[in-house]
């Protein structure tokens, strides 16, 4: 029913393609970022070739994997969707330390949810289908979350719309959403850094020299899960 809202991200609706164009983690605060971004790219976690192709392909740490997208991340070599989750995985495991009930709050399915309510507010007639398309689809009078809650192959299966079509809503209903997003106000000279970013930035970089010389006798997997579970939120 057009206008219901939304209760749970399904895995197979549009909404999951959005997500993968939009960052990892949304409404993070900032001491949250700022703790990811001290921890670099994390202890044990990932081989000093994979770090050092995230820093080759612009990755500054934990914090900046955190605003990325799946897709841009998906995109550096030897990277694919099933270390994009190990990403999230990890920097998942580094919220829960700092962020009470940071853990249930960041799932895949939990950001999923916040979008599509974000887009409940969004008037699915803004979207770049006819009148007719839409009452086709059973959508007339609904919102953009009603859009995305629909999979790629039910919309397909219709006939109604072609694939170039939903190409376009999602590429719409990603817009929609990031310019919904929330940010970080800039400082005066435009540069979105914490106070003394150059001791912070040198500091960093000691602790990422560190952790590459640790890495080599590291057994990431055990570490990982080590690591993890004491801290579940």
């Amino acid at each position: 029913m057009p206008g219901r809202p939304p209760r749970n991200a399904p895995s197979d609706g549009l909404v999951a393609e959005v997500s993968a164009s939009l960052p990892l983690f949304e409404d993070l605060p900032g001491d949250t970022i700022r703790h990811l971004s001290e921890a670099g790219f994390g202890r044990g976690f990932l081989t000093a070739s994979l770090r050092a192709r995230l820093r080759k392909a612009g990755f500054r740490d934990l914090g900046h994997l955190a605003e990325s997208s799946p897709d841009a991340i998906a995109g550096v070599r030897k990277f694919g969707p099933v270390r994009v989750e190990r990403v999230r995985a990890f920097i998942v495991d580094e919220i829960a330390r700092c962020l009470p009930g940071g853990r249930a709050l960041h799932t895949p399915e939990a950001t999923g949810a916040r979008r599509l309510s974000r887009l409940q507010a969004v008037p699915v007639g803004r979207l770049p289908l006819d009148a007719a398309a839409v009452a086709a689809l059973g959508l007339e009078g609904g919102t953009c979350a009603d859009m995305a809650g629909r999979s790629r192959r039910e919309l397909l299966g219709t006939g109604v719309v072609t694939s170039g079509e939903v190409d376009r809503v999602v590429a719409t209903l990603a817009r929609f959403l990031e310019a919904g997003r929330p940010f970080t106000p800039p400082t005066a000279d435009g540069v979105e850094a914490p106070p003394d970013a150059a001791a912070v930035a040198a500091h960093r970089a000691a602790l990422l020299a560190e952790r590459d010389r640790e890495w080599e006798d590291a057994a990431p997997p055990r570490d990982r899960r080590c690591r993890g579970k004491p801290h579940a939120t």
